[in-house]
């Protein structure tokens, strides 16, 4: 079964500085018809200004991944963590038993990330940040595998979480296309462009959640970037 989810559906957050879109329920976005998609609890399209960004602020017991889309984030934490993520790669936070952590985009340009959020199999791990850059040209065959938490993905050159899930994103040549198999719970991402899914048609921004499907197929109409979102079923 499939979902689409429009970009233009989705909650909407603007602090001027922040302009974000809520793919499920979030701060003062509430919707008890998208509280979550399985372990999934948190997507949220974030467009930040110049030189702006979130101050010092907590988490605990989830797995935080941040895929940067256009510009950098600056991340820094109570772990004595530092560092800067670009477009194209990824940063994964375990805030475990609990971290602050603040992030800020580049002063010369605003930042464009996906912030997903994914609830961990255990409470109470200690916390951990990690970044890792990816490469960006176009996929021939599959999307890269970017996060996983999953026993069969160690040793794959993903970054790691603790959670039983995992994370592939790459761009797709225009009219191009790919077979891949991402298990029975899945939310698709368009970061870029324009796909087709399973007889949809999905545009940037939008998203699509499926259940109970295999082997998927995805074809750009035009040069595209795909964030896919694997969940245990």
């Amino acid at each position: 079964m499939m979902e689409v989810r429009r970009f233009e559906d989705l909650g909407q957050g603007d602090f001027g500085w922040l302009k974000a879109r809520y793919h499920f329920s979030f701060a003062r976005y509430y919707d008890p018809e998208r509280m979550g998609f399985g372990d999934l609890r948190v997507v949220n399209d974030d467009r930040v200004a110049a030189g702006h960004g979130f101050d010092l602020h907590p988490h605990q017991d989830m797995e935080i991944i941040t895929y940067v889309r256009q510009g950098e984030i600056r991340h820094r934490d109570n772990q004595g963590n530092e560092g800067v993520t670009k477009a194209g790669n990824v940063q994964v936070m375990s805030a475990g038993s609990g971290i602050a952590h603040m992030e800020y985009a580049s002063e010369s340009e605003p930042t464009v990330l996906y912030q997903i959020w994914i609830e961990p199999r255990e409470k109470g791990v200690a916390p951990r940040w990690e970044m890792a850059e990816f490469p960006t040209e176009t996929v021939d065959s599959s999307l890269r595998l970017l996060v996983s938490g999953r026993a069969q993905d160690e040793g794959k050159g993903a970054l790691m979480m603790h959670a039983d899930a995992a994370v592939w994103g790459g761009r797709l040549a225009a009219g191009s296309g790919i077979t891949q198999d991402f298990g029975q719970r899945f939310y698709i991402l368009i970061s870029a462009g324009v796909v087709a899914i399973g007889g949809n048609i999905l545009q940037a921004g939008d998203a699509l959640a499926a259940t109970g499907e295999g082997p998927l197929e995805m074809k750009a109409g035009e040069d595209a970037e795909v964030v896919v979102i694997g969940l245990r079923a």
